[in-house]
Order: C-alpha cells, then sequence, then structure tokens
C-alpha cells in the first residue's frame, strides 16, 4: 500500500559513476542485496548521517573513512543493519570494506560501507564477501533502476529521481536513489539515500549542500516517529562535466542547489509515500512562527500525534485532534484567539474556535484526498517550516508486528 502512482523515472547515467548489483542471500535467496557505487578517483563525496547514539557500525567506519580520504567505493548491504553488534559489528564492517578494496585494488579506507535490515544481528560476512566479485563484474553506468530496488527493505516499491540541468553551456546530470518505509524520523531516517551528480564541486560546497539540502528534505520527514540506527546520505560530485568547478561564489551555484534540491525532495517524499501502510501523503505547514524551533515543535507534534494519524486513515475530519497537537505543542504564551488551522483550503480554527464558515461535509470533503496539507498561521513571527508525514493505518502495526517472521 502506496500513495501515488511510484514510477521510476528515466534515470540519467552519471558520468564516472558506475553500480553494480549482486545476490548474497543475506535474508531471502536469490534477492539482489549487495549494491556497489564506483567511483572515478577525482570523485568528491559528501554526506550527513543518522544522530542516534546507538549508530550501527558501518555508521562509524563510513564516518571515519570519510573523514580521511577520498572515497572510491560505496558499499550497500539490505537484509541486515549490523546495528546493536558491539564489537564484532565493527570488525565485520572493515572485513567487508577489506574484500572489496582487495577486489578493487584500493585502500580498506577507500570503502564506505551501509547496512540496512534487523537490527541486532551478526552480519552474515562470508555471504556478502562471496557477493563481490559478481558486483564488481556488473558494474555499469546505467544500472540506478536496479540499485533502487537493490537497496530495499520493507518498501513497496523502489524510489528515485534524474534530472539534467544547464549550467551556462555545460550540461549537468543528477541521479538519485532512497529507501525507507518505516523507522522514520528526522535526524536521519531507516533510510538511505545516494544522489550524484558529475558536476565538479569544491569539497566545501559539497559538504554544503548535503547538509542543507538533506537537513530540508530527509529531516523533514517523518512516518512514527522512530530515529534508526543506520541513516544515511550520501551527495557524490564525479566532476566528469565539461564545465568550471561550482565554487561558493559560483553564478552557477543556485541553478546546481535548486536542481539538487528537487532531486533530494523527490527522494524524501516518495519515502514518506510509501511509508509502511500508509494510503495519504500529508503536508504540515506551519506559518507565523518566532523561530524555527517553535515551527518545528508544532509541525512534529501534529505529524507524530497517533490521533491525528488514525483520524486521517479513516478520513474522519475530527479537527479536534489537531487542535489540541497544536495547542500541546509546547509554545509559550500562544494566541488562542489569533491562530488559524486549516484543512486544504477549509479553515478549521479561527477566533479561538471552530470557524464559523466551517462545516463537516467541507472538511470530509478534503479527508477523503490522498494528499492533504494541514495548515497552522500560528500570528506570531515571520519562520515557516514544513514537514511531510502520512497516515497510520492496521497495515502498519501488522507490518511492523510481522517484521522478523
Amino acid at each position: 500500500m502506496a500513495v501515488g502512482p511510484g514510477t521510476l523515472p528515466e534515470f540519467y547515467p552519471v558520468a564516472g559513476i558506475k553500480v553494480g548489483i549482486a545476490s548474497a542471500g543475506i535474508k531471502k535467496p536469490g534477492r539482489k542485496d549487495i549494491v556497489v557505487f564506483e567511483l572515478v578517483p577525482e570523485a568528491r563525496v559528501a554526506g550527513i548521517f543518522t544522530r542516534n547514539q546507538f549508530c550501527a557500525a558501518p555508521v562509524v567506519l563510513s564516518r571515519k573513512h570519510l573523514a580521511q580520504g577520498a572515497p572510491r567505493y560505496l558499499l550497500i548491504n539490505t537484509g541486515n543493519a549490523n546495528a546493536g553488534t558491539g564489537e564484532r559489528g565493527m570488525a565485520d564492517a572493515l572485513r567487508c570494506c577489506e574484500a572489496l578494496a582487495a577486489e578493487a585494488s584500493v585502500s580498506p579506507d577507500a570503502v564506505l560501507p551501509f547496512s540496512t535490515g534487523v537490527i541486532g544481528e551478526p552480519l552474515p560476512v562470508d555471504k556478502i564477501v562471496k557477493a563481490l566479485p559478481e558486483a564488481l563484474a556488473s558494474a555499469r553506468e546505467d544500472r540506478w533502476a536496479e540499485a533502487a530496488s537493490g537497496i530495499m527493505t520493507t518498501d513497496t516499491r523502489p524510489k528515485g529521481a534524474s534530472v539534467r540541468v544547464d549550467l551556462g553551456g555545460h550540461a549537468v546530470t543528477i541521479s538519485g536513489i532512497s529507501k525507507g518505509a518505516g523507522m522514520i524520523r528526522p535526524n536521519m531516517a531507516t533510510m538511505l539515500g545516494f544522489i550524484a551528480t558529475d558536476a565538479r564541486i569544491a569539497p566545501d560546497v559539497l559538504q554544503s549542500l548535503a547538509s542543507e539540502l538533506g537537513e530540508k528534505s530527509f529531516n523533514r520527514i517523518t512516518i512514527d516517529g522512530d530515529t534508526s540506527t543506520n541513516d544515511a546520505c550520501m551527495l557524490i560530485a564525479s566532476g566528469q562535466y565539461d564545465g568550471p568547478e561550482i565554487t561558493a561564489d559560483s553564478p552557477h551555484l543556485p541553478t546546481l542547489r535548486e536542481a539538487l534540491r528537487q532531486v533530494y525532495l523527490d527522494l524524501a517524499h516518495a519515502i514518506v509515500r510509501d511509508g509502511e501502510g500508509a494510503t495519504k501523503f500529508v503536508t504540515i505547514d506551519v506559518s507565523g512562527a518566532a523561530s524555527q524551533q517553535e515551527a518545528l515543535d508544532v509541525a512534529y507534534t501534529v505529524a507524530h500525534s497517533p490521533l491525528v494519524k488514525t483520524a486521517l486513515f479513516a478520513s474522519d475530519p475530527n479537527w479536534g485532534r489537531i487542535l489540541a497537537a497544536v495547542g500541546r505543542a509546547g509554545v509559550p504564551d500562544l494566541d488562542l484567539g489569533s491562530l488559524e488551522i486549516y484543512l486544504g483550503d477549509v479553515c478549521l480554527v479561527r477566533n479561538g474556535g471552530r470557524a464559523d464558515d466551517y462545516s463537516e461535509d467541507r472538511g470530509q470533503r478534503v479527508m477523503s484526498q490522498e494528499e492533504i496539507t494541514i495548515a497552522i498561521d500560528l500570528k506570531r513571527g515571520s519562520v515557516q517550516e514544513t514537514v511531510w508525514t502520512c497516515d497510520f493505518s492496521h497495515d502498519y502495526v501488522t507490518i511492523n508486528a510481522e517484521y522478523r517472521t
């Protein structure tokens, strides 16, 4: 169950980046569960990772290797998170890096490992190592769609985005894939994202873009309020296009940033649309806040409310649940007589209570839609923030109750 068509785009190959796929049989025999990105030596990589203090071994190792030099390979496995595995988990992650490095004749610190799946189980290293030659041998620039499927866990469909943009007469390609459907909460979410471009981008600008764009996309989505142990979102610039390096003062940076922003948003929104058991895609827009934190507190309180989320699933315009969530968001000295709450184009709350022109029929019309916007104007300042979420259905409980069976 998911919201919207969810069809993959036509992926544009990114010069300088090859993608290999293999089956290690980690969770299911024959399933493609290993993905390898092979980067040209001059490629640059930046990224953001989970803030969960119980972060997985591959997160720790990827951070370390990213800080040490220039990555040449990204290694992703599904079916096992290698999280909550202690010293053995670190040794297993390193062994996978060493095995890939030996096959590719690079240093182990040139490999960034990523894992997703069940927490607390030892990584089946022997299976992964055995599959690496197949993954490397199959690497091509045109396998993005297969990679999108290869990184899935409880996802019901692959997720991808791809665009081309002109930078001063030089064509630039951006392609990306993401995975995630549950244990999704900002900082980051159980999600992985890999976005690549053939532009040549200065290292400081690349990291700035990875942080800024990740914060406003993947760190603005939530399915269930749970921050995973394994999240990572990487931005790769291969530098293979024929234009000049993009620096902080480049006149083409705004155009590139906007194109990247759209790819990040498309990939993040695809996760929400495929949220476990989701039947609705919900935008929560908070404006008129006095600070960013205030706006986010209100947005997430509404987004995480089980009562709001179940009402959304039932298509029940029970607007009192939204009002109650706003009221308990912790905003000091909230002026109840000034704020307004909208469901789509229908005003729910005005002057401290139900809007005079509200009717159940109008609310029902909006609630019956697949895509819904809840807009809250606090009338306290000029700050605006947007968060994206979904409803809670019976299937969410079923999926997570049966996840390991």
